[in-house]
């Protein structure tokens, strides 16, 4: 039970800094989550659309695009035509908002890099197969709780 507890003291951390992130820069929390979505998108080589974004956002479609329109207003995102399928929206993060968020969150990364170098490859490998292994079980969970619970006669929202 420690590491659960442990994570779920990092996990409020990083909530809390993250609000505090949106904050200073007038930002939703939905809207921090948005953009590390989009980033992740990016880093994996996946085209980054507002039905991928909606899905991974729990968001139906008029409020992605309210989002959308949002970070676009703000700088942070555009739109551009897919050009495999001109019918298809990519939405990708503007250089500007991936400056931002170094300037905020660049301090932690290094530190958390830096803790990481004290570990050799055998723990690391530990490590990021228990990462791994939780996040898993997050998403299981998270889809779980959002499956109806028939004995409410309903569904998980209410």
């Amino acid at each position: 039970m420690e590491l659960v507890h442990l994570l779920r003291g990092i996990t409020v951390e990083l909530d809390l800094l993250g609000a505090e992130f949106a904050a200073r820069h007038g930002l939703h929390p939905t809207d921090l989550r948005a953009l590390i979505h989009l980033l992740d998108a990016d880093r994996a080589g996946t085209d980054a659309t507002p039905g991928l974004l909606g899905e991974q956002l729990g968001l139906n479609s008029a409020s992605v695009t309210a989002l959308v329109d949002r970070l676009e207003r703000q700088g942070h995102v555009r739109r551009v035509r897919d050009t495999r399928d001109r019918r298809r929206v990519l939405l990708s993060v503007e250089d500007r908002a991936v400056a931002l968020g170094w300037s905020f969150f660049g301090p932690l990364i290094r530190r958390v890099v830096a803790a990481a170098g004290s570990y050799d490859e055998a723990e690391l490998d530990a490590v990021r197969r228990f990462l791994v292994e939780t996040a898993g079980a997050v998403a299981a969970e998270r889809r779980r709780a959002a499956e109806p619970d028939p004995a409410e006669g309903g569904s998980a929202a209410g």
